[in-house]
């Protein structure tokens, strides 16, 4: 089976031989209609994806409707889309939820018929919905509650009898329940009986008939369905932990319906496959009232066979702090999932998706025919990311060109109906909260919180304070960013975009600016922080004259450290001498690495030229070679293996140290990875990755 692009490295859960997670929790292959042996015969765990965005979450679950709709009952929504997040004109908020609204939305994609069985009704949800529909329809015109009950209803349209004919059911039902509740006797017990008399009605199958009494065990209900879905409404209506207790009804009522089509000798044979309901965006509402119900449910008892896979930002929410965690490629073959009988948390399996593999970015990349050394570059970048991955790909495609700055700054066009945007501005759209990215953009250059504080005061409004700034870091945090010290964005493929975006804020790059010389001027002229932001201006000579100094009296490992750390200031300009920007597109550091532009510096008097211009050397190299957005260059990379194995012969102290990061670095940086500083990973602060 060929997934879409955006898919590959996800074979983990689409595999059919052996077969990947879906198809073992479903019971069929993926685009087939072959059974599997289903894992997990008796409970299955509540499957919850996650991750920061662009690891490609919502890909995959739509992939999963493509590969069993029409095979097995199957539902996809999306918590995020604007059905879930107001009610409908006239539509009273004491009578509508995200809750409410989502069972319907998934109840009427489960209904559409599969191949080799007919469509799944749903009498004990469809009841408990016009029952809570009727709580709002005190001023409500009689049209408008036909319209809503009629929608309703039609989720208990068999589909077994001639064409149209449930339809028309559903229409004259509709039309009773509306002369009922605008009549002179009671509004909501006049629906509710109208409503369970349509399930009775005399051409409803038995099981139909049957499924009228399952109100009567709502809790206080004295056995009486009536009653029951008059308290439902009530409870409903009343808001708060009551209303959560009426939804946890109503999300049971759903399941008992499937549980119902999939009873007897005869479904059983008709559906093959567990039916599949996918929830993108589970952290925003409707999600955790679908998922907690479910999880309460299981771990009370309460079976069902439903196979739920969900998709949530970030690592999880604190109501899964229990849940059994793994990785996709883990789950390949099997879960290794066992619930505990004192925690309904645990009933969910939280897999976490990795980032793409370099021979992912290259089978998605070469797609479009690029220049060879594009897949690797893209990679580098992205870290695996795959919306980065694809829609750098595209821009590739639209354009023809090995720059990655030119493509993440050129027009890309993604849609027809839409007008082509900057590749980075794509990028932000989706991989960061956008009511937050102007605050982000400006926050990108800082450290920490301080340093995030400070640039807030000088660049921010007014009503952005410290305690915006931490809550905003703890959101990033929580959408699944990383948190690295010494980085207040802590993911480098965001903070590269962001740092890119603040560049282009103005023509004359005014913010960039701003951002930098703010920074500069809170540290002190010695502080490798302050060294960092001015060589982000283009100012070098401070950076080389602080190494050049620190070489004997510094530690080896914390020079390298602090070199590593300086030379990681964003380069996305070349600069003249004096810092400013100049028109011309080349790079000028692979020049000074390389020593051509030596011949043209005043060395300080009082220092030694040959220290001093090595250092200048290394430090345009380490910046060349580390930049996200520069392919690094073989010769470059020469010239920082000699400059370092130099440097160890004037330093006995510290010449395995510089003699190993001379083999280290250059091979670290043809590679894609951080410069590893020798023997000191384990204590290694992080503030040296870009």
């Amino acid at each position: 089976m060929r997934v879409h692009r955006q898919l590959h490295g996800r074979g983990a859960l689409f595999d059919t031989d052996p077969a990947g997670l879906a198809p073992r929790l479903v019971g069929l292959r993926p685009h087939q209609h072959r059974a599997t042996p289903p894992e997990h015969p008796q409970e299955l765990p509540f499957v919850v994806l996650t991750g920061a965005r662009g690891l490609g979450k919502s890909a995959l679950l739509g992939e999963l409707r493509d590969a069993y709709k029409g095979h097995t009952p199957v539902a996809l929504i999306d918590c995020e889309a604007a059905e879930f997040t107001a009610p409908p004109a006239g539509r009273d908020t004491d009578a509508w939820s995200p809750v409410s609204q989502a069972l319907l939305v998934i109840a009427e994609q489960l209904a559409e018929p599969v191949t080799g069985a007919g469509r799944i009704t749903f009498p004990r949800l469809m009841s408990g919905l016009v029952a809570v529909a009727a709580g709002g329809w005190r001023d409500a015109d009689s049209e408008r509650i036909r319209r809503e009950v009629e929608r309703i209803l039609l989720l208990n349209e068999s589909g077994s009898w001639i064409a149209g004919f449930a339809g028309r059911w559903a229409g004259r039902v509709a039309a009773n329940v509306a002369a009922a509740a605008t009549g002179t006797g009671p509004l909501l017990q006049s629906a509710i009986e109208a409503t369970l008399e349509s399930i009775s009605d005399s051409f409803v199958h038995r099981r139909q008939q049957r499924a009228a009494t399952w109100w009567r065990d709502y809790p206080n209900a004295s056995r009486n369905a009536r009653r029951g879905l008059m308290l439902l409404s009530g409870h409903f209506r009343a808001g708060g932990t009551s209303r959560e207790h009426a939804e946890r009804h109503l999300v049971r009522a759903l399941l008992a319906d499937l549980t119902d089509a999939y009873t007897g000798v005869l479904p059983r044979m008709q559906r093959l496959g567990r039916p599949l309901v996918l929830v993108d965006n589970a952290h925003r509402a409707p999600g955790p009232g679908l998922t907690d119900p479910v999880l309460r449910d299981r771990s009370e008892g309460i079976a069902d066979q439903v196979v739920f896979i969900t998709a949530l930002r970030g690592t999880g929410r604190p109501a899964l702090r229990n849940a059994v965690r793994h990785t996709l490629p883990e789950v390949a073959r099997r879960t290794d999932w066992t619930p505990d009988p004192a925690s309904p948390s645990s009933r969910a399996l939280l897999v976490s998706l990795p980032p793409l593999t370099a021979d992912d970015t290259l089978h998605i990349v070469d797609e479009h025919q690029v220049p060879p050394r594009l897949p690797h570059a893209v990679h580098r970048l992205t870290g695996g990311n795959p919306l980065g991955i694809v829609l750098l790909a595209e821009a590739a495609a639209q354009h023809g060109t090995t720059s990655l700055g030119e493509l993440l700054t050129a027009d890309v066009r993604l849609h027809e109906d839409r007008d082509s945007r900057p590749t980075y501005v794509e990028l932000l759209d989706r991989l960061v909260p956008t009511d937050r990215l102007e605050e982000l953009t400006v926050l990108a250059a800082a450290h920490d919180h301080e340093s995030a504080t400070a640039l807030a005061e000088a660049l921010l409004p007014d009503d952005f304070g410290p305690a915006d700034v931490r809550a905003l870091q703890t959101r990033l945090v929580q959408e699944g960013l990383p948190e690295v010290p010494g980085r207040f964005v802590g993911d480098p493929f965001v903070r590269t975009l962001l740092l890119l975006r603040l560049h282009h804020r103005s023509a004359d790059h005014g913010r960039w600016r701003e951002a930098h010389e703010t920074l500069i001027r809170r540290y002190d002229p010695a502080d490798r922080y302050h060294l960092h932001h001015q060589l982000a201006l283009g100012a070098a000579e401070p950076a080389v004259a602080h190494l050049r100094d620190t070489f004997t009296t510094l530690d080896t490992r914390s020079w390298l450290r602090t070199l590593r750390f300086i030379a990681s200031a964003p380069y996305f300009h070349a600069h003249d001498a004096e810092g400013h920007d100049f028109d011309a597109r080349d790079d000028r550091r692979a020049a000074v690495a390389l020593g051509h532009t030596d011949a043209a510096q005043q060395v300080p008097d009082d220092v030694d030229p040959v220290l001093h211009l090595r250092i200048r050397r290394l430090l345009h190299a380490v910046w060349q070679l580390t930049d996200p957005l520069a392919l690094p260059d073989a010769k470059v990379c020469d010239r920082l293996r000699f400059e370092l194995e130099q440097l160890s012969n004037l330093r006995p102290a510290g010449n395995a140290l510089l003699w190993r990061a001379s083999r280290d670095w250059p091979e670290d940086a043809l590679a894609g990875r951080p410069l590893r500083v020798p023997d000191g990973d384990e204590d290694d602060d992080g503030e040296g990755e870009a």
